[in-house]
């Protein structure tokens, strides 16, 4: 069987002409650097090396077995380093850029998890609007965050994690019994969040687009920045909003009481992604927040799907 060994030591001899220049590099005696190139030999059944003069001269197997090599040793290293990774305390502080809803999918459980696995990383979440954190990752100011797509992705690496539903949410029961059409919402009285980052929000522009498509407008009737205030409006019945199925999902028993939801017809959905830069080489404890937030937003994905409409 072909050893690690084995391939280090016909590396090093390839690399450096000679069994006793191999030795020296590796710190080995010479017989035992030349006895491991002779077993491999005998593993492989061809010639490696020709002797010429007081050199190594590589054979054309030698020069195919090189690359082949190189790539299981350094795969070998690489499984080292990630098993190292995990045993080592990792320190530093992680920005990490969330949209304002998005604490109802993730921020609590994200940190939990992060400071419970590795108690050495400082997290800040920070942001608004998918729009805003998107600014601040091209600017250097973010190493990562999650955002809602589309996103103009040049110079972006950009991972899928979560689709979700966009639904009526209303404490009228009448409200809720028809169809929910482009029409329906531009009659309806609305409250919708994100008052400031109205002409960059993704949710406002699909809306906008579904009611501009029949020649309508949409128009709410009150506007606030953040989702629970909508969601309380729309509890005490002063107006209905329109708000992700996720976001009643994980507010559970915090959503305000009476408060009931239908899908839009059409369907309307939004997708969500971790996004960082391409050419940035995210630290360690960011690899590792990026990981446990794309962990923690496929699972809810998948909790959510067998629901879909």
């Amino acid at each position: 069987m072909i050893s690690l060994h084995q391939l280090r030591c016909f590396l090093t001899t390839l690399e450096h002409g000679s069994f006793t220049a191999a030795a020296t590099a590796l710190g080995y005696a010479q017989p035992s650097v030349s006895e491991q190139v002779r077993l491999l030999e005998q593993q492989l059944d061809t010639v490696l090396f020709q002797r010429i003069g007081r050199g190594l001269v590589p054979t054309e197997a030698a020069r195919a077995l090189a690359p082949h090599a190189a790539t299981a040793l350094g795969a070998v290293a690489e499984a080292r380093r990630a098993v190292a990774s995990v045993r080592q305390l990792l320190t530093g502080t992680v920005r990490f850029g969330v949209f304002r809803t998005a604490r109802f999918y993730l921020a609590a459980d994200l940190v939990a998890d992060v400071l419970e696995q590795h108690p050495g990383i400082r997290v800040e979440l920070v942001g608004q609007n998918s729009a805003e954190i998107l600014e601040q990752l091209r600017r250097g100011r973010l190493e990562a965050a999650v955002i809602a797509l589309p996103v103009a992705d040049e110079g972006m690496v950009v991972t899928p994690v979560l689709r979700d539903e966009l639904v009526y949410v209303s404490a009228d029961p009448a409200r809720l019994s028809g169809r929910i059409t482009p029409a329906a919402l531009a009659d309806a009285p609305l409250v919708l969040p994100d008052a400031s980052w109205r002409d960059d929000d993704t949710t406002r522009r699909q809306l906008n687009h579904a009611v501009q498509h029949i020649g309508r407008s949409l128009r709410p009737r009150v506007e606030v920045e953040d989702t629970e205030t909508a969601l309380e409006i729309a509890a005490r019945g002063l107006a209905d909003t329109v708000t992700w199925r996720g976001v009643l999902h994980n507010l559970g028993d915090r959503l305000p009481a009476g408060l009931g939801w239908a899908p839009l017809r059409p369907a309307m959905y939004e997708e969500f992604a971790i996004v960082h830069r391409r050419d940035a080489e995210l630290s360690p404890a960011t690899r590792v927040v990026t990981a446990i937030a794309t962990s923690r937003m496929r699972a809810l994905d998948r909790a959510m799907r067998p629901r879909a409409a």
